[in-house]
């Protein structure tokens, strides 16, 4: 019992990752799945989308790594945040697809609230800001508009998760209904610095607490698997909301040390170790981890859109077939062209939290074509991340500065990204040897507490740096750039 099997749940796919005793990856399968788009601004997926893409998977990766569950140690789980799923306590059915995190159904009924006075209380007990992009508005509306879901409520008969909590119920049979500390952090429910369900904010939202699963530390037992599954009972020990997986994975277990994952969205967080930073710049705050019921709390902010904004090239305009061609469409772009793309898609998250507005393109001419809007795509990540950069650093004296940026996620194998995006940050940003760093993290979270991983300081000693990319722009160049992005920001929002 020497290897972890990794589950890595996502917004567009799941993944199930082979680690073996040494945390190199033995074997991979992954599986893309349907998003629906019901409204404008609504992201729904199927659940049973979601479940049989990690079973077959997780199946998938044993096969390829030629093991039976008898040599796996442990499963890890790491999974989209926020995105709300509402089931049957008896047939595990759900009564409604999940309402993805990048969902703004809820934007009316959060501004209400906001104009009620509610949004301090709210942030000094979760760390979080009254937007849709939360659980908790969300179940609110399953509870709302399911016909008959409030009264079964009321009776006990259903259950609430995120996509954790949905999997390892179903995983374990109906056994366990639990999550983590830091998908726990991401609902609007929970309180962080008491560490436990919010009554209060519950009621706000007239939630049933009843609903609610029990929160545990990133690194316990969950459960275990039914044995048809796998062929084995395997236990579940390791969880953790994909952006705080992909810290675990960046080894930034010190205050101070920041990393930005670059998936469907881009998340930067930064430790803030004992410290729970009240921000004034509408950062997030929440959990990074916690272990032996301690959290470790960290600084977030949170970008909508990133790769999905290649995705829409791809998908949406056309004008490529794949990622990569991106980074050489960019190379070729016309220098004496400037196009800003604000990627608002479905809204603008830190540090505007603006759900209403929506995407728009600046600075276009007659002779504007896909490498422009290549360029443009790319560049909008980099402006977003420094967006974010800027706001940690008004609000915690432990940010930017001589900081490092590490970076992992798909996007981030893109030299060309890369490069822009220390040229515009005006810092150095490196890339570890393991890209796959949400599924390590939960990985290491598993094996660790299977006992055939190192413990933390252990684990922080493996990272490796793969590449650094040092600005190359100078600071004149930088400063006009961002200020063309900061006014075609101002010209999207909308208010």
């Amino acid at each position: 019992m020497t290897h972890i099997l990794a589950i890595d749940q996502g917004t567009t796919s799941s993944r199930a990752i082979v680690f073996d005793g040494d945390m190199k990856i033995k074997a991979t399968a992954q599986q893309e799945f349907t998003q629906h788009f019901p409204a404008s601004g609504w992201v729904e997926h199927a659940p049973e989308d979601i479940w049989t893409t990690v079973v077959d998977t997780c199946r998938a990766a044993l096969d390829k790594a030629g093991l039976s569950a008898a040599e796996i140690a442990g499963i890890g789980i790491t999974n989209q945040r926020e995105t709300t799923l509402l089931w049957d306590r008896t047939t595990a059915a759900p009564l409604h697809n999940a309402i993805v995190w990048q969902d703004r159904r809820t934007a009316d009924r959060c501004a209400a609230l906001r104009e009620a006075g509610h949004e301090a209380m709210v942030q000094d007990k979760t760390g979080l800001l009254l937007d849709p992009y939360f659980s908790g508005t969300k179940l609110a509306w399953l509870l709302d508009n399911v016909e008959g879901a409030r009264e079964r409520a009321d009776r006990g008969e259903l259950a609430f998760g995120t996509v954790d909590t949905f999997l390892i119920w179903r995983l374990t049979g109906g056994a366990a209904h639990v999550t983590d500390a830091t998908n726990a952090a991401r609902t609007l429910l929970y309180n962080i610095r008491e560490g436990q369900w919010d009554a209060e904010i519950c009621g706000l939202l007239n939630i049933p607490m009843n609903l609610l699963p029990e929160v545990k530390d990133c690194a316990a037992e969950f459960g275990a698997t039914e044995p048809g599954l796998f062929g084995a009972a395997l236990p579940i020990l390791g969880v953790a909301g994909d952006q705080q997986a992909a810290t675990i994975g960046q080894a930034c277990f010190a205050p101070g040390m920041l990393k930005s994952t670059y998936g469907t969205g881009c998340f930067a967080l930064l430790n803030t170790g004992d410290t729970l930073v009240r921000s004034q710049n509408r950062m997030l705050g929440t959990i990074a981890y916690q272990f032996d019921g301690t959290p470790t709390y960290a600084l977030e902010g949170s970008i909508f859109i990133a790769g999905a904004v290649v995705q829409w090239l791809r998908d949406g305009l056309k004008i490529i077939d794949a990622a990569p061609e991106t980074q050489g469409l960019a190379e070729t772009a016309d220098p004496e062209q400037q196009l800003y793309l604000v990627p608002a898609f479905t809204g603008l998250g830190a540090p505007y939290w603006d759900a209403d507005c929506r995407g728009a393109v600046f600075g276009l001419t007659r002779s504007s074509g896909p490498a422009e809007f290549a360029r443009a795509a790319l560049e909008s990540v980099g402006y977003q991340t420094r967006d974010l950069w800027e706001a940690m650093r008004a609000d915690w004296q432990g940010a930017g500065g001589d900081s490092i940026l590490r970076v992992d996620g798909g996007m981030s194998a893109s030299d060309w990204t890369m490069q822009f995006l220390a040229d515009i940050l005006g810092a150095p940003v490196h890339r570890p040897e393991i890209l796959e760093t949400t599924a390590l993290g939960a990985a290491w979270l598993a094996g660790m507490k299977a006992g055939i991983y190192p413990d933390r300081n252990g684990f922080a000693d493996t990272w490796a740096l793969e590449r650094e990319f040092v600005p190359g722009m100078d600071e004149t160049g930088r400063a006009r750039l961002y200020a063309g992005w900061k006014d075609a920001v101002a010209r999207t929002l909308s208010r």
